[in-house]
């Protein structure tokens, strides 16, 4: 019963393009409760069946526009349930070494196929969303663990599928997010950080760390983002790659964004640049790491400054950025062009804000993304105080 509310929550929520926080305050304020007795957390439990909501469930539904027997209905299912955590994660303890038992021989060409397959997850989530890569994320890990627990290998082997795990993890975790579903994200990014520290490799434990603190500075968890991207920052020291510097220090400086601290943000994005600008082709670089650029620097840069409402200084950066973008990534694009829409309409430039944001609800439409459901949500409230403005309102009516 619970994951079949669950469900029904999560999809009427999207149909509105709310964030769990703001239908949290919807729902708190329907109720008239003094406080916000329920929160992001709550509204994340319910959605993933942990807790059934109960007496909040006529509130809810009022807050959705809908009835309790809608959330009540069942789910019609067009194939199997996804695979359990429990059946790749060891044991009930993520952080917990993974351990070989006696079986199949596994050799590096085994682990070079694995090696390909998790680049490919990679490139495809270029270009498609959490919702529909997330069945295949979890469906490799959970056959990278076994291979690793049930085969036997050298050390070299075994170190080695201890990375691509590790690597498999960042990837799936950052899916699960995108899919909105945070707690399977933290457990799967734990599992990789693990597996990365017993590979004895410090930058791919960094990037794991670095993803999870950006998944906790956009669910909440602001301050625990910034410790965990400092500590991700600091774990891979100087000599890790110009790379990974760059873009474990844009973590960082969006950390601080989301956490009020402006300055420490523009200093991590300074010296994001001044890493960066260390790398060269003599450099070898990990393949995780093929997107990190200058082009995704002045995305951040953007996003930080349109954070801390500056759009003088975003609207340039986004726009020059959103002119050379690949089409074909329509998540990222959505994404992109949500963050312009809020900076025009912080310039008060509220017709093209809402000409932008019209293309962000296009597209966010075609994804199954929680990342563009919930900025859609933060483009509407922005425009709600330019809810007299023509343009504006038919944007507003035609997302609702």
């Amino acid at each position: 019963m619970g994951s079949r509310i669950g469900a029904n929550i999560r999809r009427e929520r999207g149909r509105r393009g709310w964030s769990q926080g703001r239908l949290a305050r919807e729902i708190c304020r329907g109720a008239g409760v003094v406080g916000e007795p329920v929160g992001r957390q709550e509204v994340s439990r319910w959605e993933q069946g942990k807790r059934t909501p109960r007496q909040w469930l006529p509130f809810i539904a009022t807050a959705l526009g809908v009835s309790v027997d809608v959330l009540q209905e069942p789910q019609r299912l067009d194939q199997p349930p996804l695979p359990a955590l429990s059946d790749f994660l060891p044991d009930d303890d993520p952080p917990a070494a993974l351990s070989a038992r006696e079986g199949r021989r596994v050799g590096l060409g085994q682990v070079g196929d694995l090696q390909k397959r998790v680049h490919g997850l990679r490139l495809a989530d270029d270009v498609l969303a959490g919702g529909d890569l997330i069945r295949p994320a979890l469906r490799e890990l959970r056959v990278a663990v076994r291979v690793y627990r049930e085969g036997t290998h050298s050390g070299e082997v075994g170190r080695a599928l201890l990375g691509q795990i590790g690597e498999l993890a960042q990837i799936a975790g950052w899916i699960a997010s995108d899919a909105g579903q945070h707690g399977d994200a933290e457990r799967i990014y734990r599992l990789g950080i693990s597996a990365a520290m017993q590979a004895g490799d410090r930058t791919l434990a960094g990037n794991l760390a670095g993803s999870l603190a950006y998944q906790l500075s956009n669910t909440g968890g602001e301050v625990e983002g910034v410790r965990l991207a400092r500590a991700a920052l600091d774990g891979v020291g100087p000599d890790a790659p110009p790379k990974a510097r760059a873009l474990y220090l844009d973590r960082v400086a969006w950390a601080h964004t989301k956490a009020g601290e402006a300055q420490s943000a523009m200093r991590a994005l300074g010296e994001a640049g001044e890493a960066l600008a260390e790398d060269s082709a003599e450099i070898e670089s990990p393949d995780y790491l093929y997107w990190v650029d200058a082009g995704e620097l002045k995305v951040m840069e953007s996003r930080v400054y349109t954070e801390i409402h500056r759009p003088l200084r975003a609207v340039p950066l986004l726009r020059d950025v959103l002119s050379r973008y690949d089409t074909t990534h329509t998540r990222e694009l959505a994404l992109y062009l949500s963050w312009l829409a809020v900076a025009l309409a912080d310039a008060n430039e509220p017709e093209e804000a809402a000409a932008t944001a019209e293309r962000v609800v296009a597209l966010s439409g075609a994804v199954t993304s929680d990342r563009t459901a919930a900025r859609v949500g933060v483009v509407r409230e922005r425009l709600e105080g330019y809810g007299d403005v023509p343009e504006v309102r038919a944007v507003l009516d035609g997302a609702a």
